[in-house]
């Protein structure tokens, strides 16, 4: 039965219809006083109360706490096993990674990246107990810092006096420094805009070079003196390439063009005996064939790749060509690459240089060679077309060219004093008045590395060199007689700004002073900053290969990785230290192309083409044929593949990621997923899992 209403006064229904709290009483002592507080209130349903007994929160707390202990034991056995993982592949890369150990090799900036990330760690432990203690000053920087006396414990005081140096101190240190950055960034974004904006006026207006008229139309008497093709030395330097001689000295051999009026020089370096011996072999089946083709050996490997064609430029036999081109071991030029390069040169007395354009037939290998391709397209597509076609000026590329022998004899040769001697003899032809052509529609088949192990190696090289030249150069450049445009655009544009200031702030700015805001919130980065520009930029990069778009994300987060490589190797070569003049070669696969492909059966009888090659050689030349052949099928045998560990990238991996855990208790939302995805990126590389592993 319902209870009874007593209403005790009759002003009650006028208060409910005003909207005034009433107490009503009720009869019943078990029903407790309900409050209304408007005039409708009375007529809505009334919720059940869902109170709680103190059972009910033990076992409520209990089931919270099972389930953080989870997590954390979930988060201590990854983290377990990843330390097992590291220490094992440290334990397995003592006796596999030697080389790499070299004697003060990057121990500084190992040292301070080190010493950073001890220091974030504490930080970050105090911040963490600053969170739970309630002191959310983090969270806005601000608000009023309590004073000493408010606070009770030392660690409050050492919090507050924490705060108080780190506004005060470091955090105009690090704005500064973040400004000056930020700006390099800026100059450096609009810098490859405009490179961008010059490749779509060139494919709008469809500029290219072009060759007028018959190249090869000589007069009668030229004709019947044999003079319709000038005379080309082809070029091919090497060092221990047992994987690659084959195929490259294959497509050279196949060029189309007169024997007559073709020259053909094996450079090898290697220190190999039984590569060497195969190389001969491959030379001599060449030459049986008609081919013009040479062989040269160097004892001493002096110079690394300059002193080889610089050795090679002193032969008398080669006094009658007028062109040189240049392929590296993995290179394999169409047959018609000559013809589509060399008549260029026919009435430019001033052309010094005709550059192809690079190809890889492993570009959709594995990621790795895939973000590679990115970059390279870019360089070649824009960078390369655009000076060449505005400025007639760019960097030789070393390989897949052709130069007018004259040129280099003026400009000075083949020097042995840096590891970038392509871009060398390019500054100094660009000096002495010589004109470049780069050629984006004749494309030259390469491989890129597959392994990060080799392109690591590559990559400093690349970025230790230019810097290891700049010191070199300068002078000459300043008191060169070309004018004072080109001057600048050779010291700001393609020395500071595109090797130089690049690797510096994305290292400075995108591994160290972004993981520093975190812990101090005063010198804060924008998201325009960490985000739009960097993804618009790196959309840039990625449209000269459009297939690649899928992949823009990995490619900003590895290019930012690279830079820690970059950084390191540009330092070396600016301050002239030990690893500026080291020179690895490349590894590469023998990725075969299409056309190899087609002519695998040619390549699968190669032994019988050597036996028939030495039917008239002794028999103690056959029994060492025979043996360099078995060496050759030992060689064949699969390696095992082992993973290596790089620490700088692993310890840079764990600073982001410490930095990442700092800005979720800011609840700063871009800089925490930057910083996850970052770090995750620099462990992965640390760990060597991007791209196929060394043997």
């Amino acid at each position: 039965m319902a209870p009874r209403l007593d209403f005790s006064n009759l002003w009650a229904k006028d208060s409910i219809r005003k909207g005034t709290p009433v107490v009503v009483t009720m009869e019943n002592p078990n029903i407790s006083v309900v409050e209304i507080d408007g005039p409708d209130a009375a007529f809505r349903p009334v919720e059940k109360s869902r109170g709680k007994n103190a059972k009910q929160v033990t076992w409520v707390l209990l089931l919270k706490a099972h389930r953080a202990v989870g997590g954390l034991a979930w988060l201590a056995t990854v983290i377990w096993a990843l330390l097992g993982a590291i220490k094992k592949r440290l334990v397995h890369r003592q006796g596999v990674d030697v080389d790499t150990e070299k004697l003060g090799k990057g121990k500084l900036l190992f040292r301070v990246i080190k010493v950073f990330l001890a220091t974030s760690l504490a930080i970050l432990a105090f911040e963490v107990v600053a969170y739970f203690k309630g002191w959310h000053y983090f969270r806005n920087p601000n608000l009023h810092i309590p004073r000493t006396s408010e606070l009770q414990g030392w660690l409050h005081m050492v919090y507050v006096a924490w705060l108080t140096f780190r506004a005060e101190y470091i955090a105009p240190t690090i704005q500064a420094l973040s400004t000056f950055c930020v700006v390099l960034f800026l100059i450096q974004s609009a810098d490859r805009m405009i490179l961008c904006l010059g490749c779509l006026w060139i494919k709008y207006k469809k500029i290219k070079p072009r060759v007028k008229g018959d190249p090869f139309e000589m007069s009668d008497v030229e004709k019947s003196a044999g003079y319709e093709y000038p005379m080309v030395l082809v070029q091919i330097p090497m060092c221990n390439e047992r994987e690659v001689y084959e195929q490259s000295m294959s497509a050279v051999c196949q060029i189309d063009w007169p024997k007559n009026r073709l020259l053909i020089q094996v450079l090898d370096d290697s220190s190999d005996e039984s590569i060497q011996c195969l190389i001969q072999a491959e030379v001599a089946k060449w030459s049986q064939k008609g081919i013009n083709i040479r062989y040269r050996h160097r004892e001493v490997r002096t110079g690394y790749k300059a002193g080889n064609l610089k050795s090679a430029m002193n032969c008398d036999y080669i006094k009658d060509c007028e062109f040189v081109a240049i392929f590296d071991a993995d290179f394999q030029p169409n047959p018609d690459f000559l013809k589509q390069t060399v008549p260029h040169f026919k009435d430019k007395p001033e052309l010094g240089l005709v550059q192809a354009r690079w190809a890889f037939v492993n570009k959709d290998e594995n990621l790795l060679t895939r973000l590679q391709n990115i970059n390279l397209c870019f360089h070649f597509e824009v960078e390369q077309q655009v000076n060449g076609v505005f400025l007639n000026f760019f960097g030789f590329n070393g390989t897949a060219g052709v130069w007018r022998i004259k040129a280099l004899e003026e400009s000075g040769g083949w020097l042995e004093r840096t590891t970038v001697e392509d871009m060398d003899i390019a500054v100094r032809a660009h000096l002495n008045g010589w004109k470049f052509i780069f050629l984006n529609d004749v494309k030259v088949l390469c491989e890129v590395p597959e392994s990060y192990e080799a392109y690591r190696k590559q990559q400093h090289r690349w970025h230790s060199g230019p810097m290891q030249l700049f010191r070199l150069c300068l002078p000459a450049i300043l008191t060169s007689k070309i004018s004072a445009l080109k001057k600048a655009n050779m010291i700001l544009l393609f020395f500071l700004l595109r090797k130089l200031i690049l690797p510096f702030y994305s290292f400075t700015l995108f591994c160290i002073i972004l993981p520093l805001t975190m812990f101090v919130p005063e010198a804060e980065l924008p998201v325009w900053v960490i985000c739009y520009v960097p993804v618009f930029m790196s959309f840039l990069n990625i449209l000269p290969a459009p297939k690649s778009f899928p992949f823009i994300v990995p490619y900003l987060l590895f290019e930012n990785t690279m830079s820690v490589t970059k950084f390191n190797a540009m330092i070396s070569g600016l301050f002239q230290l030990g690893s500026s003049y080291e020179w690895t070669v490349t590894k590469k696969t023998g990725r075969s192309s299409e056309s190899d492909l087609l002519a695998a059966a040619e390549r699968e009888s190669k032994t019988m083409n050597q036996l028939q090659i030495h039917r008239g050689a002794s028999e103690s030349e056959l029994l060492e044929l025979n043996r360099l052949m078995e060496q050759k099928e030992v060689a064949s045998v699969p390696v095992k593949k082992v993973n290596k560990i790089y620490k700088k990238e692993l310890a840079l991996a764990f600073l982001l990621l410490t930095a990442s855990v700092r800005s979720l208790l800011s609840a700063q939302g871009v800089h925490f997923y930057f910083l996850l995805f970052q770090g995750i990126t620099f462990l992965l590389v640390g760990l060597d899992l991007i791209g196929e592993q060394m043997s």
